[in-house]
């Protein structure tokens, strides 16, 4: 017989075992403690947790309700330990080109910060690896040609969903979705509003 919590992580509720739990509690204190230097810290944390609330739904089914030590250490595995990152703490700075390509295949998503319209043409883009200008021609050639490029883009803009969390804006660049990788986004993000701040400013 084992104790069972509930916990709220990424504003979901989980039951989970005791032992899952104190080895969660002790990862994410871990990663608390490697990030607590950075001004983006409770948003690279949130993310973090965000993520790993995604992977434990995805471990749950009408047959499995709790979480067992066994997910938590499969999640870790994902997300990548502290103690490995803090290797790599010199390189803190490395920007968003750096991040660690893995096992994550690219999906398709619209990308809201690349966008004219829909973030259509921004998500194929990063999607197919390719500069979203020469899709943003190709949907006007499309359209002024043929009449099915703005149906082709409608069409997209409806069934595509658009990249909202860290975790969906890393899968649509095909970027490992792991701690390190959220921080050092968060991180360019932040870093990206506050040079877009002064330029205003300056103007």
């Amino acid at each position: 017989m084992k104790k069972t919590f509930t916990i709220n992580l990424g504003n979901r509720v989980f039951s989970i075992d005791e032992d899952a739990y104190e080895r969660l509690q002790e990862y994410l204190e871990r990663i608390e403690g490697y990030f607590s230097d950075q001004k983006e810290r409770e948003d690279i944390i949130n993310d973090i947790e965000i993520r790993i609330s995604e992977l434990f739904s995805e471990r749950l089914s009408a047959g499995k309700q709790v979480i067992t030590i066994l997910d938590v250490e499969e999640i870790i595995t994902v997300m990548g330990d502290p103690g490995v990152i803090a290797g790599d703490k010199e390189d803190k700075s490395r920007s968003y080109s750096h991040h660690e390509r893995g096992s994550s295949q690219r999906r398709l998503f619209r990308d809201p910060e690349n966008r004219i319209i829909g973030g259509v043409c921004g998500g194929l883009g990063a999607y197919l690896n390719i500069d979203p200008l020469i899709i943003r021609i190709l949907v006007a050639i499309l359209s002024l040609t043929f009449g099915v490029g703005l149906l082709i883009y409608l069409i997209l803009w409806i069934v595509v969903p658009e990249a909202r969390t860290t975790a969906q804006k890393l899968e649509m660049r095909g970027d490992s979705v792991n701690a390190s990788n959220i921080g050092k986004f968060v991180r360019d993000e932040f870093e990206s509003v506050k040079k877009s701040f002064r330029g205003n400013k300056r103007k």
